[in-house]
């Protein structure tokens, strides 16, 4: 599966051992920074990562901070970015299975790396259900973007 990563300073160790993690495992990975520990912002990588997803440039995202949070926010300012911080396996998978999330959004701080690893193979390993209650409810959140973003 193609992969695009990204990560603010607070989340750049982590991106390291999963990156790592997701070539050993066969996946196509997308850096799209931090490339160093060195203070930024995590807006930037939210955007990057977003539109790496969008256009068809990687399949899922990944993003990581010090608590998933502050990605996950801007993450989900993006058109058809379905973002959540997920930090156990359940959340992981369910996220993608009944709500077609495709960013995953971990917490350096909150984590520890053998967790992620295992969250990031249940997102990875997940499929939308298709069931007609999650389609309905899918459909209406779809909606509610194409609202606002005609603002």
């Amino acid at each position: 599966m193609k992969v695009a990563i990204g990560s603010d300073h607070g989340g750049f160790s982590l991106k390291g051992i999963i990156l790592k993690f997701l070539m050993e495992k066969g996946h196509e990975v997308l850096d799209l920074g931090a490339h160093s520990p060195e203070p930024s912002d995590y807006p930037d990588f939210a955007r990057a990562v977003s539109e790496a997803v969008t256009s068809g440039k990687a399949e899922r995202g990944i993003l990581i901070c010090g608590s998933g949070v502050g990605a996950s926010v801007a993450a989900n300012k993006m058109p058809e970015i379905r973002a959540a911080v997920c930090h156990d396996t359940f959340s992981a998978h369910q996220g993608v299975e009944d709500d077609e999330m495709n960013v995953l959004c971990l917490g350096e701080r909150i984590i520890g790396p053998e967790l992620a690893k295992e969250i990031v193979l249940r997102f990875l390993s997940a499929r939308f259900s298709g069931e007609e209650r999650h389609v309905r409810r899918l459909e209406k959140v779809k909606a509610m973007e194409k609202d606002y973003m005609k603002c």
